[in-house]
């Protein structure tokens, strides 16, 4: 049956009352075509024989749960990713939170780390990561314990430290990490003024008042109920003048709170004018 079967919307509906249902996590609002296609990827990694096994281990295996939740919110990600962007956080964003005695920084929907790291590197830089802290929330715990440890391939460093040159920085890239045998170890530093916890950004409230919120290719997979909850809850979490940066195909434009905020060039950065 494997072979043949597809998981369909009326059974992904199922899926995600029961996991609603029994653990709490809610991915009701998700884009339904996203959803279908990586339980369908999900499915066919795992040789299910049927929806209805799928279905009693999803509902009866915490541990497969977590696989679950990890396939379902799997983000692609990559440091210093779109330069330009980085190159705007340097020059215009980063010299507006120099001025603030503490600087709070949220990056919602973190995935795997390697964007806060590029942000804890841009703060080293300009001198400001000692008065830091970075918030790096997701919903997903198993990538949270990844990005924990600042560890990542040493095959995507050539690639990350283009990037970082690409983005205006002027130091040599490897002396943030160290290398050993297949992977890079980044310097601890850099680690030390990050928080790392789950945060759901369907049913969890906002908890500190930032200038810069960071939530990048994330409301991709939401519908537009879900991205409109999500935005209000960065506005509310945003102080006045702050940034919030979205990724390249994400806008503010058809929010609720779009008036109160004004974009910064073609970059997806908005700040908040009211």
């Amino acid at each position: 049956m494997n072979a043949e079967h597809r998981i369909n919307d009326e059974e992904v509906a199922l899926l995600v009352n029961d996991v609603l249902e029994v653990y709490g996590y809610d991915f009701t609002d998700y884009s339904g075509a996203s959803l279908k296609r990586r339980v369908n990827r999900l499915f066919m990694l795992d040789k299910f024989p049927s929806f209805a096994e799928l279905r009693f281990r999803i509902r009866n295996d915490r541990d497969y749960l977590r696989r679950f939740v990890e396939e379902i919110t799997v983000n692609v990600t990559e440091m210093f990713r779109d330069p330009s962007f980085y190159n705007t956080i340097r020059e215009e964003v980063i010299p507006f939170m120099a001025t603030h005695p503490l600087i709070r920084i949220w990056h919602a929907g973190c995935s795997t780390g390697e964007e806060v790291y590029s942000m804890a590197i841009l703060l080293e830089e300009a001198g400001l990561l000692h008065k830091s802290l970075l918030y790096a929330t997701d919903i997903n715990p198993q990538v949270l314990e990844s990005a924990k440890k600042g560890i990542f391939p040493l095959g995507q460093m050539k690639q990350y430290s283009e990037n970082y040159i690409a983005s205006g920085g002027k130091k040599d890239f490897s002396s943030y990490y160290i290398a050993n045998y297949s992977k890079a170890k980044f310097d601890s530093r850099l680690g030390e003024k990050i928080l790392f916890a789950t945060h759901n950004l369907v049913s969890d409230r906002s908890f500190n008042e930032f200038q810069l919120i960071l939530c990048r290719n994330v409301l991709i997979y939401f519908d537009q109920n879900l991205q409109d909850h999500a935005i209000s809850l960065f506005d509310e979490s945003l102080e006045g003048l702050g940034y919030l940066a979205l990724g390249a195909k994400e806008t503010l434009k058809f929010s609720s709170v779009s008036k109160k905020y004004k974009q910064l060039g073609k970059e997806k950065i908005w700040r908040k004018i009211k």
